[in-house]
């Protein structure tokens, strides 16, 4: 929970600091409403039972290797960002119901810009926010992790 709150809180301080347009709880959020304030939170709620859920699968990893150190969970968190950068994310229009297609041109009804490659279509420094607030996430994760038994 701690690593998912920190890593929300870095990613939507980048957005409130025109770091970067994304926001995945609003992303997230908008997949069950057009409401703007219900996607947020919607979003949140989703996105936190998320955190908790990679939490046990970064868990399980740490059993696997036999190890928790910070820099292994920053490394997880980093390829994990990594995969959702190069695999998610632009595979999000393709099933998302509020976002414009990168195909398509303007129309009235989408919500969302599609984010394109490496979700560069939110702002350039958008790639360096992810991977640093998933890094952030796995290092706090790791931290706090302790081995069953």
């Amino acid at each position: 929970m701690f690593g998912t709150l920190l890593m929300t809180t870095i990613m939507e301080g980048g957005q409130y600091l025109r770091i970067t347009r994304m926001s995945l709880p609003f992303l997230i959020g908008t997949f069950v409403t057009e409401d703007r304030t219900w996607a947020k939170v919607w979003g949140f709620v989703f996105h936190f039972a998320n955190g908790v859920a990679f939490a046990i699968g970064y868990g399980l990893f740490f059993e696997v290797v036999n190890r928790s150190d910070w820099w292994v969970g920053a490394t997880a968190g980093f390829l994990h960002g990594l995969f959702v950068l190069t695999v998610v994310i632009p595979a999000i229009p393709d099933i998302h119901p509020r976002m414009a297609s990168e195909d398509e041109g303007p129309d009235s009804t989408p919500m969302l810009q599609p984010p394109g490659f490496l979700a560069l279509n939110y702002g350039p420094q958008t790639p360096l926010m992810t991977l640093a607030a998933h890094a952030a996430y796995g290092a706090i994760v790791a931290t706090f992790y302790r081995p069953l038994g």
